[in-house]
């Protein structure tokens, strides 16, 4: 184990999680600032990488400034900004009906998409409150006329400070079922993801470390991409609960504090 974390420390690389690594909803966890100050002091090429659509990469920056800590908003990478880069790819210039937050909006907008609510190209559902039965059931007939159904990611469920919420691939559910169609999801653990957010942290993947507190999106991902695995137990993963698992993280510590070498 102290091998293996010593590896990890020596990485020239880090993409991190952030609900459940960095945060609980507005409460940072035990750790989170020491790893954040020593990714800076040690010059590491560091990326948080979330699932989350909601946010902005300025949102996250100004979010964390508001929990006292200061991360400049290049460091951020989004499964919003991974679905508007994947549509601006595939069709460049689409319409959408997108359900979701600003994060989701802005980085459609951005992309140069258009929002359409009659005919669109594609249905993109994220994470948000806008979501109702009023979206949902116009989302599913915008799918049954010919929309082709995106989801941001496919975590079925999100930490929060007093439990959990479900999360875009719980949402998205209800229209796969109501129309038989099969969602494509943009964020973790999407290699286009990651290999985006091996370009942007620009290094290696041999070089690299994957952070995150899901086994099924950010160890998955890091593993299949290549890079060292860092499994922390401060969101919603247990040693009791990995266990059906085929494949194991590079290492298991309680918290993203653990990475931090003790001071001599």
């Amino acid at each position: 184990m102290n091998r293996k974390l010593e590896q990890i420390r020596n990485k020239k690389g880090f993409i991190s999680d952030m609900d459940g690594v960095i945060y609980h909803g507005n409460m940072v966890l035990p750790g989170a600032a020491a790893f954040i100050q020593w990714l800076q002091r040690e010059k590491k090429d560091y990326l948080f990488l979330t699932n989350n659509s909601g946010y902005t990469p300025r949102e996250l920056h100004q979010k964390l400034k508001r929990l006292g800590l200061n991360v400049p908003e290049e460091h951020f990478y989004t499964s919003a900004l991974a679905t508007a880069e994947f549509l601006k790819e595939q069709a460049p210039g689409c319409s959408v009906y997108a359900i979701g937050e600003a994060g989701l909006l802005n980085a459609l907008y951005d992309a140069g998409i258009t929002m359409n609510d009659v005919n669109p190209d594609y249905v993109v559902v994220g994470e948000g409150k806008a979501y109702s039965l009023d979206t949902l059931t116009k989302a599913t007939n915008l799918v049954l006329g010919g929309a082709r159904l995106i989801g941001a990611n496919s975590d079925v469920s999100g930490p929060i400070e007093n439990g959990i919420a479900p999360a875009c691939r719980a949402l998205v559910a209800p229209i796969e079922l109501a129309t038989g169609r099969k969602a494509y999801f943009c964020g973790k653990p999407n290699p286009l993801m990651m290999r985006t957010g091996l370009r942007l942290l620009g290094c290696h993947s041999g070089e690299a470390v994957m952070v995150g507190d899901r086994m099924d999106t950010d160890i998955i991902s890091g593993l299949e991409s290549g890079m060292s695995t860092v499994l922390v137990l401060s969101g919603v993963s247990t040693r009791e609960n990995i266990s059906p698992y085929a494949y194991r993280p590079t290492v298991i510590l309680n918290g993203v504090g653990d990475i931090v070498p003790p001071e001599k």
